[in-house]
């Protein structure tokens, strides 16, 4: 016959009875018990010190009675157990080094131990503390409003497309600490970009931003990971000062730190988008969004014993930050090196930046419509945001000698020209007059070349003799000038000032004398 566990109920319904004057054949009756089993019931409460006239049963005694008819459980160990006693500290050791026990029963062979398995696993956890779990203490719930947890994680493969491929695909899944309601936002790559969109369309979905958001250590949100000063991703860090929410990472492989979302996974890939038949993330945001209102947010919840939802509605919507009322402009922040032609490329163009930033990296930032350029805090130039591709040249940030070519500038030449004379700027005029002028600056830069070999005197009375013969040839030009001599200049007349060290004779200690004829040397 099987063993049948007596309660403690039934076991003071016997004791309370018997108090009553009830024959014993009647109290096994009653409670389905055998006259022998309520017998060994009262002799165990006698020794006890129960006596017929006790009004009540006592807690002491009706745990001295159980204490008594407590059935011994177990069964003695074998010899196994007896080898495992004989290298207890052996054991031991491997245990604490944490070796596995099918390697440690392993190793017990190798030295002429056999135990088995199961009798080893036994001996390892009543004796050693093997598996003993650690105590957990269960985390405060915060306030309304204040925190949500933010995970993600692989979900199952789209439908088939066109070409027959199945494509996998992320999500986003929020949960809110205290009322569990979530948000699932299905993305194909984990980057910044994906998580700002997550974030801002997860406000929308709950109608408000929460205080503090709990991230996991993604490199899309957290650059350099650490449990007291974690530096964040310069977009989002950005992107959390504009909505006013604080960011709060877990530690390095600490699951626990954000307990609400980490299972959340599992959940999400298996009851959301399991068995779903999805063609891309429109379906399944379609399909996420529907998930978390109407199943997940109308099921009760085994912890909060509420519905998430409802919960959410009644306790947190209300306590939420201001949800935003205009779409966020998502940054690109890069690091380019500045070029030897003095650009900077950001997101697929080129921005120009003075001269003696050459070779240096710079820090940038691209919204939609403006590109700013730092170099450490300090702005230093500003250009409209140019489609991939483009370029936007600042003329102002090149040597003014060096642009006119690269941008074409014909008013410049024209201009440095005429200062050499008037007929040089009407000879250069000339040059660049008809169509496609930029055709023809190399012979205006050659004659600029003429004007520092020959002078602008020579130059501008050999453009007016050109120009008198209606002769538009730099080269006949440069020929003009070899020919025609240099113009005669008055001479130098100027006083060439005393030596410094000339002297009167008076100075000097012999006097001078002059030689006659005839005198010996």
């Amino acid at each position: 016959m099987a063993h049948r566990e007596v309660t403690m109920l039934e076991v003071r319904e016997v004791l309370r009875q018997w108090l009553a004057r009830i024959p014993n054949k009647r109290i096994a009756g009653g409670l389905g018990l055998d006259v022998k089993t309520v017998r060994r019931y009262l002799s165990a409460a006698t020794s006890a010190g129960l006596v017929m006239g006790a009004e009540t049963v006592s807690e002491e005694l009706l745990l001295a009675v159980m204490e008594q008819i407590r059935p011994v459980t177990g069964r003695p160990h074998g010899e196994g157990w007896a080898r495992c006693e004989e290298h207890r500290a052996l054991i031991k050791g491997f245990v604490s080094r944490r070796v596995r026990l099918s390697k440690v029963r392993k190793l017990l062979l190798r030295r002429g131990v056999e135990v088995s398995y199961p009798t080893l696993r036994r001996f390892a956890m009543a004796e050693l503390g093997f598996g003993d779990a650690a105590p957990t203490i269960p985390l405060a719930d915060c306030g309304p409003g204040e925190e949500v947890q933010l995970d993600t994680g692989w979900m199952p493969h789209f439908l088939p497309d066109d070409l027959g491929k199945r494509r996998r695909y992320r999500a986003w899944i929020f949960t809110s600490v205290l009322s569990r309601h979530r948000f699932v936002y299905p993305i194909f790559s984990e980057s910044t970009q994906t998580a700002i969109a997550a974030c801002e369309a997860a406000w929308e979905h709950f109608g408000g931003v929460f205080r503090v958001v709990i991230v996991d250590n993604t490199k899309a949100i957290v650059q350099t990971a650490d449990p007291l000063s974690p530096k964040i991703t310069i977009a989002f860090l950005e992107y959390a000062q504009a909505r006013g929410f604080v960011i709060d990472t877990a530690r390095v492989r600490k699951p626990k730190d954000k307990a609400r979302v980490e299972r959340a996974v599992q959940t999400v890939r298996d009851d959301c988008f399991g068995g779903e038949d999805l063609r891309g993330l429109e379906d399944a945001l379609a399909r996420g969004t529907f998930w978390c209102l109407e199943e997940y947010g109308l099921r009760r919840h085994s912890r909060t014993q509420r519905l998430p939802r409802e919960h959410f509605e009644a306790e947190e919507r209300a306590c939420l930050l201001p949800a935003p009322t205009e779409p966020y402009d998502i940054p690109i922040w890069a690091t380019p090196k500045v070029g030897r032609d003095q650009h900077a490329q950001v997101a697929k163009a080129l921005y120009s930046v003075p001269t003696k930033y050459i070779g240096h990296t710079l820090r940038a930032r691209a919204d939609r419509s403006l590109v700013r350029l730092y170099q450490g805090a300090v702005l230093i130039k500003t250009h409209p945001r140019m489609p991939p591709g483009k370029r936007s040249t600042d003329r102002s940030d090149f040597p003014a000698e060096k642009t006119a070519y690269a941008l074409r500038d014909i008013g410049y030449l024209a201009k440095k020209a005429a200062e050499h004379g008037p007929s040089v700027g009407l000879f250069a005029d000339r040059l660049l007059a008809g169509d496609l002028p930029w055709t023809r600056m190399r012979q205006v830069y050659a004659l600029l070349g003429l004007a520092k070999r020959y002078g602008s005197v020579r130059l501008e009375d050999a453009c007016a003799r050109a120009l008198a013969a209606d002769m538009l040839d730099v080269h006949r030009l440069r020929r003009l000038l070899e020919i025609v001599p240099a113009p005669l200049t008055t001479p130098n007349t100027s006083v060439l000032p005393f030596a410094r060290h000339l002297r009167s004779p008076s100075q000097y200690a012999l006097p001078f004398t002059r030689k006659t004829q005839g005198e010996d040397a």
